[in-house]
This record gives C-alpha cells, structure tokens and sequence, in this order.
C-alpha cells in the first residue's frame, strides 16, 4: 500500500505579505510535525485576494518564479523533507504577470510550475486586469511522494484540463482557490468530487477565508474555506474544514486506490478522443 500523508491550507489575510510568510511557514513547522509529506497553500497565499478591484498597486506583490519565496521554501522542503505547492504572483518580466503555483520537491530543488490558464473577468473577480492566462500547458510533476498536478481556482469550471491530467499520470491535483458566497458555493461541493471520479486520482481543494475588510472597505468579499481532499471514487476523504477557521486540513491518502479504481472503471479505455473534435472547435 502506497499511503501518503498531504496536507492543504486556509488562512486569512493578516494585513502584510511579511507575516503571511511567516503564518505559512508555521503551517509547514506544523505539518511536519504531523508527519506530512506534501502541503499546498492557498491561491495567491502571501497576499490579499485583490482580483475584487482593479488596482495597480497590487502588482507589487509579483515576484520572479523561481525567486525569493520560492528559494525561502525551498530550504524548509529541504529541512522536512516534504514537497510543498506554492500558488503565489509571477512577475515573468514587467507587465507580464501570471497567477503561478511552484512546486518544490521533498529535497528542496524547484521542480517547475503551473500558470493558471482560464481567467475570470466578471464582479468581484477583475482577474484579467493583473494576469495573463497560463501558457505552460497542464505539467504533472514526478515527486517525492507521487505525480502531482496544478489547477487554479476558476480552472476547475473547465473539465478539459482535468482530464489532461489524468491522461499524463496524475495521482494527486491540487486546487487552491479564493471563493465567495453566491453561484460558486454549490459548484464547490460538485465539482472536485465529479472531476476526481471522472479522472481517477486524488483532488486536493482549498479555499481562503474571512473578509478583508481592512485592505478593501465596502468593496471586500467574504471566503467560506470548507477545504477538502476527495478520493477517486469521488468521495471526501475525513470531513470539510469549517468555513471561518484557520486550519491544516492533514489526511492520509491511499495512492493505490487510483489503480484501482481505474481497473474498476475503464474511463481510459472506453474514452473517444477520434470523436471530440467538435469540443476543442475554436
């Protein structure tokens, strides 16, 4: 039995990207000492969510990738032996900004990263005014403790990268996301669960929580966290995190079951690419 133990985040925003570094390197201090053997952070972690205006200031937040948080990880991976996910701001150069998520290996070094591809541009969610969409395509990246997968928060609406994934090998997608009250709440509950048991691998979702109220007044959104991971077969794996509440959402995952559950279910096989075309039509 290949059983790993992962682990994801939901905080709120402290005010300062210096002490929201710092929160999560205590998530990491925290995880280790429960055994974790790989954690993923939530969208954009070190900052607000300031997709809900539209502000060039918050471009500031951008940082080469790899870079100086990137490197500061690194060395804690290193220290506890864990691969850790790090959705944060990319600067590639001035003016050409992505919303990213490294990746760093249980041994520190800087696997690569994902470039969120599907951007939102509607109320609350003025995502194309910071990033462009991902141009990386859909890397699965062979880790310490299994082949791992990125997808971003709007991604998840969009089947087709899901799949991509499970066509390379996924075993293990991370989704961290920043998602209010409102249409996304009962999509939140669907979706992961369908695309993991659609796909065959493990779902990792995380949300942000709290309202940032100090940083946006009146035009701020409240996030609902429930953070879970899913299973294969579509089903949580323990139960939701709370909706308001910092936490380390820790669960062992059974890695074996995504051969299984494709023995079970010959998605792969039955599947006809030679018939899709109209779904990738333009």
């Amino acid at each position: 039995m290949t059983t790993i133990k992962a682990a994801i985040t939901q905080a709120t925003w402290t005010g300062d990207k210096k002490s929201m570094l710092a929160k999560h390197e205590g998530f990491v201090e925290q995880a280790a000492a429960a055994g974790v053997q790989i954690i993923c952070f939530q969208e954009l972690f070190y900052g607000p969510y300031f997709g809900n205006v539209q502000d060039k200031k918050y471009y500031e937040y951008a940082e080469s990738v790899p870079g100086p948080t990137t490197e500061r990880f690194a060395e804690l991976a290193k220290e506890h032996r864990m691969v850790i996910v790090l959705p944060l701001y990319e600067e590639d150069q001035p003016g050409v900004l992505y919303n990213t998520a490294a990746v760093i290996d249980a041994d520190g070094s800087y696997l690569g990263k994902y470039r969120k591809h599907h951007i939102p541009q509607l109320s609350g969610f003025w995502e194309k005014f910071y990033f462009r969409p991902g141009n990386l395509g859909y890397p699965v990246f062979d880790t310490a403790v299994g082949r791992v997968g990125v997808y971003i928060c709007y991604d998840r609406h969009f089947p087709e990268g899901w799949r991509a994934y499970g066509l390379a090998g996924a075993e293990l997608v991370f989704n961290p996301s920043a998602t209010k009250p409102g249409l996304s709440e009962r999509l939140w509950e669907l979706e992961q669960p369908a695309a993991a048991a659609a796909n065959q691998y493990f779902i990792g979702a995380n949300n942000r929580i709290g309202t940032e109220t100090e940083e946006f007044g009146d035009a701020a959104v409240t996030f609902y966290g429930t953070s879970y991971f899913v299973d294969p077969r579509g089903c949580y794996v323990g139960e939701r995190a709370s909706a308001d509440t910092d936490e380390l959402v820790v669960r062992e995952l059974d890695l074996d079951l995504v051969r299984e559950v494709r023995g079970d279910w010959q998605f792969y096989r039955d599947r006809r690419p030679d018939s899709y075309d109209a779904i990738v039509a333009p």
